[in-house]
């Protein structure tokens, strides 16, 4: 899943509304931020495969530290702590940032293939939703535009523009989401570790940015 892992920032957004948007999306993609630093450095692995299934041509076969549940544990309590402890906030936050982390791994479940591990590199679940291209795509639709929807209707524009951008920032993203799942396959584990990162912090800025659009 991609975006629709976002959908879980907008709602913990409406949660807490001081929490930044920004943190939020990098909070529901920061097993995947750690995913690509990791693969970069060799500690998980991945292959290119194109037809693995009908929309992810990336094989992740090994990815203990960062996609099983155990682990997805661990990242919960330390976006939690680290949240409260930089933002010097209060439990409350850091726990709704915690959340959103932990997300990741439970929407990851509904669209992977069984290469989710329960613990260390065993017992591997996922329901396979990416063999189903267009269930998988509505859903990654759907669960955004629902999150964005939240998110407008707990907040106010306070500029001309706050009205739609973030509307316009969602087809943008749902336009991201139709290349990865019907473009080209990455041409190496790197550049799809690389892209991926790259993303993820592009699109927090953006985020960041918008939000201050509304209240």
């Amino acid at each position: 899943m991609f975006v629709g892992h976002y959908s879980a920032s907008f709602l913990a957004k409406t949660l807490d509304k001081r929490i930044p948007l920004g943190v939020l999306f990098i909070a529901v993609q920061l097993v995947d931020v750690f995913w690509a630093i990791f693969v970069l450095l060799g500690i998980e692995k991945v292959r290119i495969v194109p037809g693995i299934t009908a929309t992810n041509p990336l094989d992740l076969y090994y990815m203990p530290y960062t996609h099983s549940l155990l682990a997805s544990f661990v990242w919960l309590g330390l976006g939690a702590v680290g949240y409260k402890s930089l933002r010097s906030t209060n439990w409350r936050a850091g726990l709704i940032v915690g959340a959103a982390v932990f997300s990741h791994w439970i929407l990851d479940l509904l669209v992977h293939c069984p290469d989710l591990p329960l613990y260390d590199d065993v017992l591997k679940v996922g329901f396979g939703l990416w063999n189903y291209p267009v269930a998988a795509f509505l859903l990654e639709a759907g669960l955004m535009f629902g999150g964005i929807f939240l998110y407008l209707r707990a907040t106010e524009p306070v500029t001309p523009g706050g009205k739609y951008a973030m509307p316009i920032f969602g087809v943008i993203m749902l336009l991201i989401q139709a290349n990865v799942f019907f473009g080209s396959p990455p041409p190496s584990p790197t550049a799809a570790a690389v892209t991926a990162l790259m993303a993820y912090f592009v699109l927090a800025g953006v985020a960041y940015w918008l939000e201050k659009k509304r209240r």
